[in-house]
C-alpha cells in the first residue's frame, strides 16, 4: 500500500510551509513516528514524523514552499524492513539540542563527509563540479539543490589563499522575523528608557534560599522569577504598558501573558508564560525551565509562542551590558535585562561596590507616554531592590513555598 503523506497544519492562519531539511534519503526505510523532515512556517520550525513504516519516496526538494495539505512524500507500507536497518530518530534528535549552534564545525565536516541530494548531484554533474568541494547547508553538511544551483566553479586564486563565501537561503521563520522587526521600526513610535538596578537584595535572597528552593521544588531560584513578578506588579500599576493597538482602538489586558526570549537551535524563540500574575516564584521558574527546554529541543509549538502581552529578553546571558530591545509586535513594550557587573554606587552617603544591572524598556510612544514608561521601569527597579516587601509581602518562606 502506498501512503501519501501530506503537510499537516502547524497552526491557525498558516497556509504554507517550507521544507527546511530532509532527515532521510529518497528510498530509505523509515519507522512509524520517525522524524523525516524539518519544516519551517513563518512562526516556528517543526518536525514531520512518518505516519507509517516503509520505504519513502520524496516528492519535494529542500527549500520548496508547499501548501498545507500538499503531498510531500510517499511511503510504501508493504515494503519489508531491510536486514540490519535502524531508524536514526534518536541520533538526529541529539543534533538539535545545543543551545548555541556551531555552523563553522558543520561546514568543516562537509568537505570530508558531505553528500548531495539526487537533484544536487545532477546539477553539479552538469557544471562539472564535485560535491566534496561544496559547502553544504543541509543537515549534516548535505549539499542541497539550492547549494548546487548557486555553486560556481573555482577559477583559482591570485593570492594562493582561500577566499570562499557561502550563501544559504534564509528560513521562512527567519524571513518572517526580519519582516516583523523592520515593520516595528517603520510602523511604531519606538523609544527606549533606561535605569539601573542594585541586585544586592536578590543576591542575598538567592544565597540564603537557593539550595532549599532547588531541593524542594526541583528548579533553581533564578532571576527570571524576580523579574517576572516585578513586571506583573508594574503592569498592574501602569496598565497602558500592558496594551496594544488594534486599528483605531487600544486593547488593554487585565491578565499578564509574559513572553520570554529563549535561544534555540533555529534562532530566537519567544514562548509565553500564561497568566503570570497567578504564578508563584516556583511556578514561574518551573514554566521558564519547561519552555526553554522545549525551545532548545525543537519541540516548541506555535500555540506556545502565540499571544503574549509583554516581553522580557535577557541579553545578559550573552554578555550584553546595554541594548535597546525591539518591541515584539503587536505588543507595545519589552523589557531588556543585561549582565550584572560590580560597580561603585552611592548608598547611604557612602561609596560601595554592588552588583548592578542596567535595564531598558522599549515602548510604543503612540499609546505609552513618557510618564508611564519611566514610571513602569522605576516600579520594576523598586520591586527588585526591595523584593521582600514588594514581591513577597514580607513573608519570604511563604512566597518561596519553603
Amino acid at each position: 500500500m502506498i501512503l501519501e503523506m501530506k503537510v499537516p497544519s502547524p497552526g491557525e492562519s498558516i497556509t504554507e510551509v517550507e521544507i527546511a531539511t530532509w532527515l532521510v534519503e529518497d528510498g530509505d526505510y523509515v519507522e512509524k513516528d520517525q522524524a523525516i523532515a524539518e519544516v519551517d512556517s513563518d512562526k516556528a520550525t517543526l518536525e514531520l514524523p512518518a505516519e507509517e513504516s516503509g520505504v519513502i519516496t520524496l516528492k519535494a526538494e529542500e527549500g520548496d514552499a508547499v501548501a498545507v495539505g500538499a503531498v510531500v512524500c510517499l511511503i510504501d507500507t508493504s515494503a519489508e524492513k531491510p536486514e540490519g536497518a535502524t531508524a536514526p530518530k534518536e541520533e538526529k534528535k541529539e543534533e538539535v539540542k545545543p543551545e548555541v549552534p556551531k555552523p563553522v564545525e558543520a561546514k568543516s565536516q562537509t568537505y570530508a563527509t558531505g553528500t548531495a541530494s539526487p537533484a544536487a548531484k545532477k546539477i553539479l554533474a552538469e557544471k562539472g563540479m564535485d560535491s566534496s568541494t561544496i559547502v553544504g547547508t543541509g543537515r549534516d553538511g548535505r549539499v542541497t539543490k539550492d547549494d548546487a544551483v548557486k555553486a560556481v566553479p573555482s577559477m583559482g586564486s591570485l593570492t594562493g589563499s582561500a577566499r570562499g563565501e557561502t550563501r544559504s537561503k534564509l528560513s521562512m521563520l527567519r524571513r518572517k522575523v526580519a519582516e516583523r522587526l523592520v515593520s516595528v521600526k517603520n510602523e511604531t513610535a519606538m523609544l527606549t528608557t533606561f535605569n539601573e538596578v542594585d541586585m544586592s537584595p536578590i543576591f542575598e535572597l538567592r544565597k540564603q534560599y537557593k539550595e532549599k528552593f532547588k531541593e524542594k521544588h526541583g528548579v533553581s531560584l533564578g532571576f527570571m522569577s524576580f523579574f517576572t513578578k516585578a513586571v506583573v506588579r508594574a503592569l498592574g500599576i501602569y496598565p497602558s504598558v500592558n496594551s496594544m493597538i488594534d486599528g483605531k482602538e487600544m486593547i488593554t489586558f487585565d491578565f499578564s501573558d509574559i513572553s520570554i526570549a529563549v535561544s534555540g537551535p533555529k534562532g530566537l524563540m519567544v514562548p509565553v508564560i500564561r497568566n503570570a500574575e497567578d504564578l508563584s516564584f516556583r511556578g514561574v521558574e518551573a514554566e521558564v525551565k519547561r519552555l526553554a527546554i522545549r525551545a532548545r529541543e525543537g519541540e516548541i509549538t506555535v500555540d506556545e509562542m502565540t499571544g503574549g502581552t509583554f516581553t522580557i529578553t535577557n541579553g545578559g546571558v550573552f554578555g550584553s551590558m546595554l541594548s535597546t530591545p525591539i518591541i515584539n509586535p503587536p505588543q507595545s513594550a519589552i523589557l531588556g535585562m543585561h549582565n550584572i557587573v560590580e560597580r561603585p554606587i552611592v548608598r547611604n552617603g557612602e561609596i560601595v561596590i554592588a552588583p548592578i544591572m542596567y535595564v531598558a524598556l522599549s515602548y510604543d510612544h503612540r499609546i505609552i507616554d513618557g510618564k508611564e514608561s519611566v514610571g513602569f521601569l522605576v516600579a520594576v527597579k523598586e520591586a527588585l531592590e526591595n523584593p521582600i516587601e514588594l514581591l513577597m509581602d514580607n513573608e519570604v518562606k511563604k512566597a518561596l513555598e519553603l
